[in-house]
């Protein structure tokens, strides 16, 4: 949805199926991710003690009757327990053709039961070995160069890195299905350069909204706004959706950082106009949750249209909105044992 004229003011207090032909035919290729952050891939090599202790890694026997393991100088655990399709680690069952090629079950489907290395038929083989073996790993969580310093079993690590505080975030801009990820303040460069977000400091705000015709709602986001306020970044959404049969408008916050900490700050936002106004006051949603879910669960300053009209005034065909809010902090008073609001200078 566009924009007939916007002003904005901050006041500052102080997976499709693959074909045959596309198959890998590597048991590794590049996967490419966009994001700020590379995870450094820490290596397990498993001895084998009748090969004096150098590095082999193991492939279960295609026949899969004596347990024959093979022994492949050079190649680590690590890797082999990574997907030659999707890249991911793999978690039983781990499948495997004939000659001991290794694939995960969800890419097992994607390659039509076909293997990707030698295009053998896979059958309903497990690898009942290299899953033996993975449960004998300890890694390091793969945000390790993010700054976790946690080592979780092979079998347990996947479930922490799901909910990590360390892993990065998804960006917040909710215009476009943008899939860049990162750590906060390569997220802040990314919403000023390459979404074109406008950015400010100080913990209050005035925007005003123009639409030259309300009735046309679309489901789109009108405007991202970030501010610098307490040294984190807040985001302000503004936009119009169909909420039933009936269009509304919405307004607000998301911060961004953990829901642990965005429990510390304060908002409220106001809209009014011919003698009346709406208020909303809450705590801040992470960018955690999802746009989307944010919006859906209503958690913010909901405006129907009539009302929207109403306080646009005039002869009730244009939208003219303006949105003020502030942004405080919780601090607690050592002396009282109380919480003070802290607004920002």
């Amino acid at each position: 949805m566009e924009f007939d004229s916007i002003e904005c003011v901050s006041y500052s207090d102080g997976g499709d199926g693959l074909e045959e032909d596309d198959i890998p035919q590597l048991h590794h290729h590049p996967h490419v991710i966009r994001s700020h952050f590379s995870s450094s891939k820490t290596t397990t090599t498993h001895n084998n003690k009748n090969n004096n202790n150098n590095g082999s890694s193991i492939i279960c026997d295609g026949n899969n009757n004596n347990g024959g393991i093979g022994i492949h100088p050079a190649s680590s655990v690590h890797e082999l327990l990574e997907c030659p399709v999707c890249t991911n680690s793999m978690y039983p069952p781990i499948h495997q053709c004939h000659n001991g090629h290794t694939i995960c079950s969800t890419c097992k489907a994607r390659v039509h039961n076909r293997c990707p290395t030698c295009r053998q038929e896979l059958g309903d083989i497990r690898c009942l070995a290299l899953e033996k073996v993975a449960e004998s790993l300890e890694l390091p969580c793969k945000y390790g160069s993010l700054g976790c310093p946690e080592i979780f079993p092979y079998y347990s690590k996947l479930k922490h890195e799901a909910a990590c505080n360390f892993r990065p975030y998804n960006c917040p801009y909710a215009g476009s299905e943008c899939a860049v990820i990162g750590d906060i303040p390569y997220l802040v460069t990314h919403l000023r350069d390459d979404h074109k977000v406008d950015m400010h400091s100080g913990c209050t705000f005035n925007h005003r909204y123009v639409k030259s015709n309300p009735r046309e709602v679309e489901n789109a986001t009108w405007m991202l706004t970030v501010f610098n306020c307490f040294g984190q970044y807040f985001c302000l959404h503004f936009e119009a959706f169909q909420l039933g049969m009936a269009p509304v408008y919405m307004a607000f916050l998301r911060f961004m950082g953990d829901e642990t900490d965005a429990q510390n700050y304060t908002y409220s936002l106001e809209v009014g106009g011919n003698g009346r106004k709406l208020i909303w006051e809450g705590t801040p949603r992470s960018i955690r949750d999802s746009h989307r879910k944010v919006r859906d669960s209503h958690d913010g300053l909901v405006i129907q249209r009539n009302m929207a009209l109403f306080f646009s005034g005039g002869d009730r065909k244009e939208l003219k909105l303006r949105v003020t809010g502030r942004i405080w902090k919780e601090q607690q008073n050592p002396d009282e044992g109380a919480c003070i609001p802290n607004l920002c200078s």
